[in-house]
């Protein structure tokens, strides 16, 4: 790290202070003489350098030389940042005379003024004198200035490298793992193929070769790849892999729910799951993750890489082939291979004997073979492969672990890139990198100089530099997402390493006050901190002795499914969370949500857009302490980055603009509703990043005087409909990724113009307010490398609109065709699209988005758009037929995958007839959805022979029928709201569905059955899993004909949800099914099986009101919940059962692992006793069971028990005897009945166990007071109190210990914990306080942090997981 200094930083300094701008400033100020002796000193300092940068690697007193000097460069690199801000200050805010130069004015109006000069003088007086010790030690340390020429370690990039498809030296190991991979098992379900050895020696690529055989692809249903690294995270790694599988970003609270969706989507299929660096050795933790891949189908494999291979030995893998190195002929060609292009050194026999002894110096280790051919890449001469073989730093001891093969690529590295390598050491293991972001992150730093290169940008250089550490294998391309980079664990451990006490990252298990040295703690100068869920105040607390700090990040996680956003500006994906069962405010009235063609999620309730609302629930999943950026902004005046993306952060404090070094502000996903003021004199911001704050609605009116300002991201800001005054006038814009036309002279369309430099996505909105061609021609897009382009009208068509001119418009605005790759149009009001729109000539274009165009007639001729992979048409009201001039000539939409139309009312016919030639036409689409076409009723198109998916809504039958009979491979079918069915539902077409996979029939109010006859569907339907019929309020069964019973053969099936069908009277359940959910069927009165013997491992059933106890318990052919025949059961869930009286034999469920029992009326008995045999059960609810025996609850309790809801039972909670609850019991949440009216908590204190993490009191309608009786409560963290009308006192004593603290309805605390209440600087420290008060009106309050801020509520329904 101490080279860091070398050549850059310490040059970049020295050219500052010699520039006859500062020159002259200087002597204004008074402080000439003193810069005169720090240039003098630097120079002198310089030229010792490159002999500083050679002893260093053996001798620490010259290491802790140049350590000294680069704490002294970063202060001098600090004042004189400080001289230009208050220069860049006073030109903006004063006029100058014509004869008077603005140094002269600056100098004389504001340093003399203010006495400024003689704190400066003071500061390089003492920077100076230290310098100065420092090259009077060079005789004490032997450093010289060496003659000659210094080596210019400056590369060019070589982007060619040998195809690691083919992997060196591993030939055997790949045969006997892909055997392993492809045989067939028949005696469980999964099997773990290990691949263990140590770092560096190609575990991950030998896995990643195999992920990608083309056997491999054809042999698995599903892949997945997951990185684990240090953290063995249950939560974290299922939701990867949901996430990887089914390409949705779900968000679940709890553990149970996740594996829940998990399992469903891995039944019966064969799946291959890489999990990469595991380093875990717990069993408990593996058992736990494993336990839905149970459900896959024979032949499922995980790829296990691990260095310690003590977990495998304990699962029973006691002879275990550790990967070795390679042999030296496969060492020597590997080598060869990256530092020549070829195999041998037969035409370098110069270099043959030096290489060779490199070769042997890395002992076979893959990742220093590369590192280091790599690096040789362009080194030609003897000399200097000579220099590396005999390298001191071979013979350095070992004690740090670190590799000296890596040691030595670090060290051939410049000085500059040196730096940029060592600040990576600020992320975790396995994150993964975006080229984009981290490069500005780069420059916001002060690491890209661009006079040392002949790129026009310093985001250039910034791409250049981190081609060449991509190129050294210091970054390798992520495994499942091209465009992201990772970093090898040993590569981050040296990052680590070099970053010596300069680069400080706090992780989970750290804190500032126990694990950093307070004197440590003022040398660093970048930090990062790793989130935990929440963030108390006091585990960053210490960062206010980190006066020298310039850099604040909290790396977020990338979401995989969010294409092209910004690094820290994409949605994050959730940590795991503690927090399970927590309060959910959902609407009732909520009627669909879908996502829409462009990637939006939206949500109708009663026709209101309640999209903000929807993704407010989920999108803030770490809170953070209101203190850290009050306290803690003010006290670290150096930051120049600031990175606080997906936080639960709702407001800035002015005080940030006391920042006047900050180049870097990233508020991406955030509740803040506006930007100070103060922000805009933050006179050095190069980014802004408010991405995803779906509330803001305000930014500074002076965003004049961000001159430097080059990135604004206001990406997903829909309450946001004005740009900021002066936006127009910023040269240096290269990112606005919005842009709002308007009437007030903030931004007109001609203000593009003056924005040269903009480039990569951007959405123009408000082009009604465009009157003129000429001003949109302007605008000059297609001189604007622009890769994604969203053009939008208002969606207001009255009579103000012209047709002519909006085509007109949009033909001005045709953008660059040879880097565009995706396009939306939106409300445009043309009548057709102008010629450009579909031009094959946009060769990348591969997504394209035209929605709420109501007045076009036809669409324009996509059809030869070679790249295109994804279409969206929606909103098309004017248009009739869809033809031949959507396909254009030869083959029609060769590349696309997605076709989607929606709410396209006047559609009547889709028909490729009439068109000349036999060239297919969609050869390669998986998914074709088709919504809300109600008119729609001639389909006459070709074969769709790679169909996969297929969703019809809102549309007449006859659409069905025409699709359904043009592919065989269909897996999955959803059908909604179909009108006009004649006969069954799949009647002429259930043939075509043999290879259906999943399901799904929504909101057919017109059918009686599905199909005509069980047999039929019994032989059709072989492979069909999942079966899903929601709201079919006239189904009665199934088939018509279900005499035969036939439905019990269908063997395939595994799930069967079945929800609002209010006249089936009888379910006939295979007995394959495994997952059994009624709802709301309010006929239902029987469910049963062929068989006794069932393979249910979850079953729901809820408010079907007719079902009959007897049903449950019978005989014979009916299904029997108190029965053995239900020994895999796993999850059990009864709500709202009116006729169910009692639970017994529940010792039978011996898997049972979640039990809910709630809102069953006439309950009256409950083998409690029988809890104690349990010893899966996990998670327990019974709730609202007024019948419940008396003497419920005993004290009898699972032992394994984590999660407990109970209460509104017959028996008062004030009158339980102690429950003798287990200590693994962490959350319990108590439900007041009517009989419960203590006032006071202490007389229920007895029931609380001291293992208690989270506590939730609900509905004591006559409790006061909680500040007695939880005490003894030494591990709570997390208290709710919901509905307690009357509680007035809190328990002040636990308010240090908490995490979060949330009240509901509870009218007498509201002002209390507000901001300014009696409680208000007691919990003020807390990381998430939510305060909601149950209204009447279409709002609630949050006091979540600084102040309170108005919440958009969808609904006042409260749903408790």
């Amino acid at each position: 790290m101490a080279e860091l200094v070398f050549s850059t930083f310490l040059s970049v300094l020295y050219d500052k202070l010699v520039s006859p701008a500062f020159e002259t400033l200087a002597r204004y100020m008074g402080i000439d003489s003193e810069v005169k002796k720090c240039e003098k000193t630097l120079f002198e300092i310089r030229a010792l350098l490159e002999d500083a940068s050679q002893k260093e690697i053996t001798n620490e007193y010259v290491k802790a030389w140049l350590n000294r000097l680069q704490h002294l460069a970063y202060d001098i690199d600090d004042i004189l940042d400080d001289l230009e801000t208050e220069a860049m200050g006073r030109e903006l805010t004063e006029e100058y005379g014509p004869s008077t130069s603005k140094v002269r004015k600056l100098a004389q109006t504001s340093f003399h003024s203010f006495s400024v000069s003689s704190r400066l003088h003071d500061k390089l007086s003492n920077i100076t004198t230290k310098l100065e010790d420092l090259e009077k030690e060079k005789g004490t340390l032997g450093l010289m200035v060496l003659n000659g020429k210094p080596i210019n370690r400056k590369r060019t990039y070589e982007p060619s490298f040998p195809d690691e498809s083919s992997i060196v030296g591993r030939e055997h190991e790949r045969e006997a793992l892909l055997k392993l991979l492809l045989e067939e098992t028949c005696h469980q379900n999964f099997n773990i193929v290990p691949i263990v050895g140590m770092g560096g020696i190609g575990k991950t690529t030998l896995a990643r070769l195999l992920f990608n055989e083309t056997q491999v692809k054809d042999h698995f249903a599903l892949k997945a790849w997951v990185c684990v690294s240090d953290e063995f995270d249950v939560f974290k790694i299922s939701k990867s892999i949901f996430e990887s599988i089914t390409g949705i970003n779900k968000e679940f609270s709890d553990l149970n729910l996740l594996q829940t969706a998990l399992r469903q989507q891995l039944m019966e299929k064969r799946f291959l799951l890489v999990l990469d660096d595991v380093w875990s050795e717990k069993c408990e933790k593996w058992d736990s993750l494993v336990s839905p891949f149970c459900v896959g189908a024979l032949g499922s494999k995980i790829i296990m890489t691990t260095r310690n291979e003590q977990l495998l030995n304990d699962l029973g893998y006691n002879h275990v082939n550790r990967l070795q190195s390679l042999l030296y002929n496969d060492a020597l060609t590997l080598f060869c291979q990256h530092a020549l292009g070829v195999n041998r050194f037969d035409s370098h026999s110069t270099l043959r004997s030096h290489g060779e002894g490199i070769v042997k110096k890395c002992k076979g280790l893959p990742l220093a073979l590369k590192a280091l051919g790599r690096l040789l890449r362009t080194k030609t001469s003897e000399q200097e492969w000579k220099e590396v073989l005999d390298s001191d730093i071979w013979s350095l001891q070992m004690g740090d672990e670190i590799i000296p093969a890596l040691r030595l690529s670090y060290h051939d590295l410049s000085a500059c890139l040196k730096q940029l390598f060592a600040y990576c050491s600020l992320f975790p293991k396995g994150y993964l990198f975006d080229k984009e972001e981290l490069v500005l992150l780069w420059m916001a730093e002060g690491f890209l100089d661009k006079s040392t290169s002949r790129k026009s940008t310093m985001e250039l250089l910034g791409e250049e530099y981190f081609k060449e550490l991509l190129s050294r294998s210091f970054f390798q391309p992520a495994p499942n997402d091209e465009s992201l980079f990772v970093m090898h664990d040993l590569m981050n451990d040296l990052a680590t390493f070099v970053a010596g006490d300069f680069f400080l990252r706090l992780d989970h298990e750290m804190e500032i006050e126990k694990d950093v040295m307070k004197e440590s703690l003022e040398k660093h100068r970048h930090m990062s901190f790793v989130c935990e869920f929440y963030n108390a105040y006091k585990k960053l607390k210490g960062f206010e002795r980190a006066k020298s700090l310039r850099t604040f990040i909290r790396p977020s996680t990338v979401d995989p499914l969010q294409p092209n956003g910004r690094r820290f500006g994409r949605t994050e994906t959730l940590q795991p969370v503690a927090h399970r069962g927590g309060v959910q405010y959902l609407s009732r009235r909520l009627k669909a949500c879908r996502r829409q063609p462009d990637g939006e999620p939206k949500a109708t309730a009663d026709g209101l857009t309640v999209s903000l609302h929807v993704r407010d629930t989920y999108k803030f999943p770490i809170s953070f302490s209101s203190k850290i950026l009050v306290n803690l902004l003010h006290e670290l005046p150096l930051l120049r980055v600031i990175c606080l993306s997906n936080l639960n952060i709702s407001e800035i404090p002015d005080s940030i603009g006391s920042l006047k070094h900050l180049r870097y502000l990233n508020l991406a996903n955030t509740r803040i509703t506006s930007l100070p003021e103060s922000v805009c004199n933050l006179y050095n911001l190069q980014t802004i990043i408010v991405f995803g704050c779906t509330r803001l609605t305000y930014l500074p009116n002076s965003f004049l005087k961000l001159k430097k300002l080059r990135h604004f991201d206001i990406r997903d800001t829909p309450l946001l409909i004005k740009m900021p005054l002066g936006i127009g006038e910023l040269k240096s814009l290269q990112t606005l990724s919005k842009i709002i036309i308007g009437e007030d002279n903030r931004f007109a369309i001609t203000d593009l113009k003056n924005l040269k430099n903009l480039h990569g996505q951007t959405s123009i909105q408000g082009l009604d307010k465009v009157h003129n061609a000429m001003h949109a021609r302007e605008a000059n897009l297609f001189q604007r490398r622009f890769t994604e382009l969203k053009l939008e009208w208002s969606d207001k068509f009255d009579g103000s609109r012209k047709e002519t001119l909006e085509k007109e418009i949009l033909n001005m605005l045709k953008p660059d065709y040879g880097v565009l790759k995706k396009l939306r149009i939106v409300s445009y009001g043309g009548i057709e699209f102008p010629n450009w729109v579909g031009d094959p000539s946009f060769i990348w274009l591969s997504h394209v988005s035209i929605r709420g165009c109501k007045k076009c007639t036809s669409l324009p001729p996509l059809g030869q758009l070679s790249s295109l992979k994804e279409l969206f048409i929606e909103g098309m009201d004017a248009v009739k037929g869809v033809g031949c001039e959507l396909l254009g000539t030869g083959c029609a939409f060769s590349s696309l995958r997605i076709i989607s139309f929606q709410n396209m009312k006047g559609w009547k016919e889709w028909s490729a007839n009439g068109r000349v030639g036999g060239d297919a036409i969609f050869p390669c689409l998986l998914e074709l959805r088709i919504d809300d076409c109600p008119n729609l009723d001639k389909v006459s198109l070709k074969a769709l022979p790679s169909l996969k998916s297929l969703e019809v809504r809102n549309c007449k039958h006859g659409v069905l029928r025409r699709l359904v009979p043009l592919t065989s491979s269909i897996t999955k079918l959803e059908v909604s709201n179909i009108s006009r069915v004649t006969g069954h539902l799949l009647g002429g077409i259930i043939g075509f569905l043999g290879e259906v996979e999943q399901l799904s029939i929504n909101f057919c109010d017109e059918i009686g059955y599905l199909w005509e006859s069980n047999v039929e569907a019994c032989k059709v339907l072989v492979n069909l899993r999942v079966l899903k019929v929601h709201s079919c309020k006239n189904l009665t069964s199934l088939g018509e004909k279900e005499d035969d019973k036939c439905g019990s053969n269908v063997t395939s099936l595994t799930q069967l949800d079945i929800w609002r069908c209010t006249r089936m009277k009888h379910c006939n359940c295979p007995n394959s099914v495994e997952m059994l959910s009624m709802s709301y069927c309010d006929s239902l009165a029987s469910i049963s099986f062929m068989k006794r013997e069932q393979n249910l491992k979850s079953l729901k059933i809820s408010v079907c009101k007719k079902l009959w106890e007897s049903e449950l318990e019978g005989g014979g052919t009916e299904m029997m919940l108190n029965n053995a025949n239900m020994a895999m059961l796993q999850v059990l869930h009864i709500h709202d059962w009116p006729n169910l009286k009692s639970v017994n034999n529940l010792s039978h469920f011996i898997n049972l692992n979640s039990l809910t029992i709630r809102d069953c009326q006439s309950m009256a008995s409950f083998s409690d006793s029988e809890l104690t045999k349990l010893t899966l059960l996990k998670r327990l609810t019974i709730e609202s069971c007024p019948g419940m025996d008396a003497s419920f609850p005993r004290g009898h309790w699972p032992p394994n028990l984590c999660y407990l809801r109970i209460g509104n039972l017959k028996n008062p909670i004030s009158e339980w005897c102690p429950q003798n609850f287990p200590i693994s019991l962490v959350e319990l949440s108590l439900i007041g009945g009517s009989s419960d009216d203590m006032s006071n908590w202490s007389q229920l204190s007895h029931l609380l166990p001291s293992s208690l993490t989270r506590l939730r009191i609900e509905g004591f309608e006559k409790l006061e007071s909680l500040s007695e009786g939880l005490q003894h409560l030494t591990s709570l963290q997390h208290l709710e109190i919901i509905s307690c009308p009357m509680m007035k006192y809190l328990p002040e004593m636990l308010f240090p210990l908490f995490l979060s603290f949330i009240v509901w309805a509870c009218p007498n605390l509201q002002e209390m914990c507000m901001k300014g209440g009696s409680y208000w600087h007691q919990i003020s420290h807390i990381p998430l306080v939510q305060i909601w008060v149950h209204s009447n009106k279409e709002e609630t309050y949050n006091s979540t942090r600084l102040a309170t801020n108005a919440l958009y509520r969808i609904d006042d329904t409260i749903i408790m997981a």
